[in-house]
């Protein structure tokens, strides 16, 4: 019988209460605020749908230890999308519409990212099938290197240590558990590529349709919420299109880093293009784990 191989991944509840928590958590910064409190719209149905395309790829892993870590990404993604949506409902019960943007997310993943996107079922034929699995299975490596890179920059920033402490570790803990599992997901999709030369390719064409839509998605989300905000400052983002809310965002994370600069988004996905690129080099696991070992609400979901 062989021995049964465990992840060092570590899979943990959270307890949070953001029931005082203000709209804008981050104080005299409105724009910032919106931008990531999008993040709680865009999340839940995204990991989960992490969760679906990772479950369908488990049986075509044959290496047992990357088979048990991403056994455990899985576990972990399920709980980073339960805590968003406990944060979306935060922002309903301020007021908010959530439903309309949530609405498109939803199609995104379940109708165009889904097993037959868009009713096409010939791709449910078995060689188009694995294809398609493949080519998720990247675009979760591609989306998995913008969170392992957040999370990077949040565990070397302190500009948080002064917004609401609530809603600054529940992202924080999340972002630490992105560091800490930042490379299943390239791995996987390594592991499942046929050959090294298809591997890079097919890792370059979907990381250049991921980059734009990510950020995308990151500016919709912070406008749909600011379109709602009562305070005439904080429905400034609402007005701007995606590349002003780029530059906003440089502008904001040069002047008191708030929020990543846009130049380290991009000069640190201008690294993917390396033949040589992976992500453990990309992030400090031992610092993460330093923080979830401090973090509130990672203490108060292991006492519940």
């Amino acid at each position: 019988m062989s021995e049964q191989v465990v992840s060092a991944l570590q899979v943990r509840r959270v307890a949070f209460d953001l029931s005082s928590s203000p709209l804008h958590w981050i104080p005299d910064d409105p724009l910032s605020s919106h931008l990531i409190n999008g993040i709680h719209l865009l999340l839940p149905a995204g990991e989960l749908w992490f969760c679906r395309v990772y479950n369908k790829a488990l049986p075509l892993v044959q290496d047992a230890q990357l088979r048990a870590d991403v056994e455990a990404f899985i576990r972990q993604e399920a709980m980073h999308a339960q805590a968003h949506r406990e944060g979306e409902q935060w922002l309903a019960d301020q007021g908010l519409d959530v439903l309309g943007y949530r609405e498109r997310i939803d199609a995104l993943f379940h109708q165009l990212l889904g097993d037959a996107p868009l009713g096409q079922r010939w791709l449910q034929r078995r060689f188009l099938e694995r294809h398609w699995l493949l080519a998720r299975v990247g675009i979760v490596a591609a989306i998995e290197h913008f969170t392992g890179l957040l999370g990077d920059w949040c565990m070397n920033s302190d500009s948080w240590d002064k917004a609401d402490p609530v809603v600054a570790d529940l992202f924080r803990w999340h972002l630490a558990e992105e560091v800490e599992h930042r490379s299943v997901a390239f791995d996987l999709f390594e592991h499942l590529c046929r050959t090294q030369l298809g591997f890079y390719v097919s890792r370059q064409a979907l990381m250049a349709i991921v980059f734009p839509l990510f950020l995308y998605f990151i500016a919709e989300g912070g406008r749909s919420l600011a379109r709602q905000d009562p305070d005439p400052k904080g429905r400034r983002l609402a007005r701007q299109t995606t590349v002003r809310v780029l530059l906003e965002i440089e502008r904001i994370g040069r002047r008191n880093d708030n929020v990543p600069t846009f130049s380290l988004i991009l000069n640190r996905t201008l690294r993917w293009l390396s033949p040589g690129f992976h992500p453990r080099t990309e992030g400090d696991t031992a610092q993460a784990l330093a923080y979830i070992a401090r973090s509130p609400a990672a203490n108060a979901g292991a006492s519940v």
